[in-house]
């Protein structure tokens, strides 16, 4: 594998490379490019990243440290995907960016505001639905108003015009047991969004999902995304998943139960296309080809 420190890659430069196919599936040396690190993206408007964190170091139990100096930063209304094998701390750096725990060391910032260690200000989707069986779908999206407070009636309102939208319509009053998996995934991602926040943090959420529904649903996430503006930072073990749908993959290397803490070994910019099938283009393949390289 190419060297631990990070490497901040643009797939499209290997895509329109003539010699792409050789050049993608290299690794890319430290040398070649300039750190992540250094680079932030920000909001032309403010300068200032949506959601970032400043080299985090992270520890399962205070002793033993699981991440090292990690820096991830996503841009308002960017969709990045953080991507490494089971085992590598992803989901202990999510816990961290959504304060459920304390950093050994390092900074996480909400549109520059330092929120270490305060949970509660970014949504958060787990892997599974979650959804209550006891309850109508709509009142398993409105849980997060009625625990702010608000009233039945009134969540539920604020509530139903979202349902077309999320490709819901007409679901309101079923039980969890009747709709498909992808259906409650949206079911859970309409719950997430009216927590309220304009980050969310998402954990593996299409992970349980077939592989013909998981494609269709993660489309469809990312054209909501778009429309709503939401930043959002996806973890995920499947790169196909990371290049259709981030326009940056932050790639995860270590393996902490060895003793190797995690770190950055790289992060791909991908160039997304106008296209109805962008899983057959150069630029989807040269960004594959390049995460697959700074797995190992």
């Amino acid at each position: 594998m190419a060297e631990a420190g990070e490497k901040h890659v643009r797939a499209v430069d290997v895509a329109s490379s003539p010699a792409a196919s050789s050049a993608a599936a290299r690794p890319v040396r430290g040398e070649d490019c300039p750190s992540a690190g250094a680079a932030r993206h920000v909001d032309g408007g403010t300068g200032t990243p949506a959601l970032e964190a400043r080299d985090l170091t992270l520890s399962w139990d205070g002793e033993h440290i699981v991440v090292q100096g990690v820096s991830v930063d996503v841009a308002p209304g960017e969709v990045c995907c953080l991507v490494g094998r089971s085992g590598c701390g992803k989901t202990t750096i999510l816990h961290a960016l959504a304060g459920l725990t304390t950093p050994v060391s390092g900074h996480v910032l909400l549109h520059g505001e330092d929120v270490t260690g305060r949970p509660g200000r970014v949504s958060y989707m787990l892997q599974k639905d979650l959804l209550l069986p006891s309850r109508r779908i709509i009142d398993n999206v409105c849980l997060p108003l009625v625990l702010a407070s608000a009233k039945k009636a009134e969540a539920r309102a604020k509530a139903a015009p979202l349902f077309e939208r999320f490709g819901l319509a007409g679901c309101e009053l079923k039980w969890p047991s009747e709709l498909s998996g992808g259906m409650r995934q949206r079911a859970a991602f309409l719950r997430t969004y009216l927590m309220g926040a304009d980050v969310t943090l998402l954990d593996e959420p299409f992970s349980a999902l077939d592989a013909l529904t998981r494609t269709d649903v993660r489309r469809w996430f990312v054209g909501v995304a778009a429309e709503l503006g939401l930043s959002a930072l996806v973890i995920t073990h499947d790169v196909d998943e990371a290049v259709s749908m981030a326009s940056r993959i932050y790639v995860l290397a270590g393996a902490p139960s060895a003793g190797e803490p995690s770190h950055v070994a790289g992060v791909v910019e991908v160039s997304r296309v106008e296209s109805e099938h962008f899983e057959l283009t150069d630029e989807y393949l040269a960004a594959k080809r390049q995460v697959m390289a700074l797995l190992g």
